[in-house]
């Protein structure tokens, strides 16, 4: 995976047109709180994921108050091991465009970046469309017959629900043969997530020990009605609930409503457990995840971190920046807290780059 070496705005946020550099390991974003060091993550994750990580985020958000054109324009440096390539592009209010060596493309660069927010642990422990989203998006992160076989279940419930939305009656037949697609896509997409639970279940006791210097046993099981079924089963389970959907006119079942639960020693963590090991957990969890990643593609992704200092002891600072110097990926980190920033100054190699109302200074 390619990591960011450079990187230039212009018009997003509050940020200047600084030049920024980054180490390829561990660099700390310094300044207080509203001056821009979140924008900077927000920017290399539109850049390498098209999108923010922040919800309903369009154009007019991006814009800064303060430009003079109606564009935002990206240019930055990627490089893995001796591969440079140059990426940069502009987002228009109804468009985009991107180039790769100065050459059009629709391509995403070789990278991925995973945003870490604790106060993400609320939403993933309170929220259960949070929860299928996360687990949905970095499971289609991880497997392409993931993402595409969600993709194709997606549309094809879509389709029945378009039915159902109608004079259902004339559809009863059409709507039988989209459930016997319904149920096979069902059936694969249950058994996927199946697999990658166990997948990520491998790291997370681990990373949860690592990180915070506890022996939990962090686990997560799958709250669906269709593990253990056939393709038969779940097709009359869908027409079992037709009557009921023809009222409601749309599908009242399907595994798009399946849940997730995160067991913390065998006790589901959003009964038992106090905020703090809601948000230990949660962070476990992410960070089992990209050491998933990394054996799957024999590489990290770039690792956006946004201020957890406020959310860890002193001593759990010391264990998750032991954490981060012992791994090989390149890491952007950001805080407001004096004593955060003295642990991560002592990093030997890291860079520190300090922010002041969007402007960009390096410290080193």
């Amino acid at each position: 995976m390619y990591k960011i070496e450079k990187l230039q705005v212009t018009n997003f946020r509050n940020l200047t047109n600084d030049i920024i550099e980054f180490s390829p390991k561990i660099n700390c974003i310094l300044g207080e709180n509203g001056n821009g060091k979140t924008n900077i993550l927000e920017a290399i994750h539109v850049l390498v994921n098209k999108k923010s990580f922040r919800k309903n985020t369009s154009f007019p958000q991006y814009l800064s108050i303060d430009g003079e054109q109606p564009e935002i324009i990206f240019s930055s440096i990627f490089k893995k091991d001796k591969n440079i390539k140059s990426v940069s592009g502009k987002i228009y209010s109804k468009s985009n465009e991107w180039y790769v060596d100065g050459k059009p493309s629709k391509k995403k660069i070789e990278s991925k970046c995973v945003f870490i927010n604790p106060f993400d642990s609320y939403n993933f422990h309170n929220t259960p469309s949070f929860r299928r989203d996360w687990f949905n998006q970095h499971f289609s992160d991880l497997s392409s017959d993931y993402k595409q076989t969600l993709k194709t279940y997606n549309q094809t419930l879509r389709f029945r629900n378009n039915l159902l939305s109608k004079k259902p009656s004339k559809y009863l037949e059409q709507i039988k043969i989209i459930d016997k697609d319904l149920s096979k896509l069902s059936v694969s997409l249950t058994n996927l997530r199946i697999f990658y639970i166990k997948e990520l279940e491998k790291y997370s006791i681990n990373t949860f020990k690592q990180i915070f210097s506890e022996d939990h046993e962090l686990t997560i099981n799958l709250d669906s009605k269709v593990i253990g079924m056939d393709e038969e089963a779940v097709f009359n389970l869908l027409q079992n609930n037709i009557q009921k959907d023809l009222i409601i006119g749309h599908t009242s079942y399907g595994v798009h409503k399946d849940d997730y639960v995160l067991l913390f020693d065998s006790f589901n963590s959003y009964d038992y457990c106090s905020l703090g090991q809601q948000k230990m957990s949660y962070l476990s969890l992410l960070f089992a995840y990209i050491e998933l990643f990394r054996y799957n593609f024999v590489s990290y992704p770039i690792v956006l971190i946004d201020d957890v200092s406020g959310e860890l002891d002193k001593f759990r600072w010391r264990k998750l920046i032991d954490y981060l110097e012992a791994r090989d990926f390149q890491v952007l980190i950001t805080t407001a807290n004096e004593k955060f920033r003295e642990e991560l100054e002592r990093i030997e190699g890291a860079r520190r780059i300090l922010v002041e109302s969007g402007s960009i200074k390096s410290l080193n």
